[in-house]
């Protein structure tokens, strides 16, 4: 079980800290995560399926699985999140499409049933679990509701990303962090005293995140979703269509190589669970 303090904070992180920022988050700030990580959906995600949602941030995948006929359970840590979200779904004609709600952690899924769902998203409870058995815990909670068969799309977050921006904003600060600095190499922990307003969170390498999900599931892809891009996201906003396009082209081909993943804030894994 997840300890219950870090569970706590980012319940309270979520409804309180960044709740109005998390419902604008992928418009304003990370359209190209919010465009690649819709194009690996919309290419892989079956339409009319059964999916758990774990960790529904502003409802943006939640409303575009729910317009392919999708019946979503959706789970989340934050009340004020799932709430929203809810009344997302509403408001656009698709309530219909809302499954169930439940607040719980994605490393104890009480309330939903063993092999009832075609496709699990754990795009953000990853990074918020800092323990190994909570990470484990989280990965075979997912391969337990899933189908034979089903697909797990879950992200995590480049461990560069902390020290990039602490770089940016701190840059005089780093002799007194030096031994946090050392153990954050190591295991790649946030807290709340060095890290606020994230709190508790775990921030990972490529390879250490690939490896989360063996063996439960069978890779399909492991991308960087922002790649080149990481820092200038929001000028996609700013080009016309076409050109949005081919940026994000150019964005999903190099997102796949080791220098795509290594220059991406976010990683995103799509698994097949065995059929067996």
């Amino acid at each position: 079980m997840p300890d219950e303090t870090n569970e706590e904070s980012v319940a309270r992180y979520y409804d309180t800290a960044i709740f109005e920022a998390e419902l604008v988050r992928l418009t304003r700030d990370c359209p190209v995560e919010r465009a690649i990580t819709l194009r690996w959906l919309e290419r892989l995600a079956p339409a009319n399926a059964e999916i758990a949602e774990i960790g529904v941030g502003g409802g943006i995948y939640s409303e575009f699985l729910a317009r392919k006929g999708c019946r979503l359970h959706l789970v989340d840590v934050s009340a004020r999140l799932l709430d929203a979200v809810a009344a997302r779904l509403r408001a656009a004609g698709l309530g219909e499409s809302i499954a169930g709600i439940s607040r719980e952690s994605a490393t104890c899924l009480d309330s939903l049933p063993a092999g009832a769902f075609d496709t699990v998203l754990m795009l953000g409870p990853l990074y918020h679990l800092c323990t190994l058995e909570a990470r484990r815990q989280a990965v075979a909670e997912a391969a337990r509701i899933l189908k034979p068969g089903g697909l797990l799309f879950a992200a995590g977050i480049n461990r560069l990303s902390y020290l990039r921006d602490f770089f940016r904003l701190f840059p005089h600060v780093v002799c007194e962090r030096k031994a946090f600095h050392e153990q954050y190499l190591r295991d790649g922990n946030l807290d709340p005293e060095h890290a606020p307003p994230i709190g508790f969170a775990h921030l990972s390498t490529y390879a250490e995140f690939r490896a989360s999900f063996a063996p439960e599931f069978e890779e399909l892809a492991l991308a960087g979703v922002e790649s080149f891009s990481t820092a200038w996201q929001p000028t996609l906003n700013d080009l016309p269509p076409a050109e949005a396009e081919a940026w994000l082209g150019l964005i999903e081909r190099t997102g796949q190589t080791a220098e795509g993943l290594g220059f991406s804030d976010h990683f995103l894994y799509v698994g097949r669970k065995s059929r067996q």
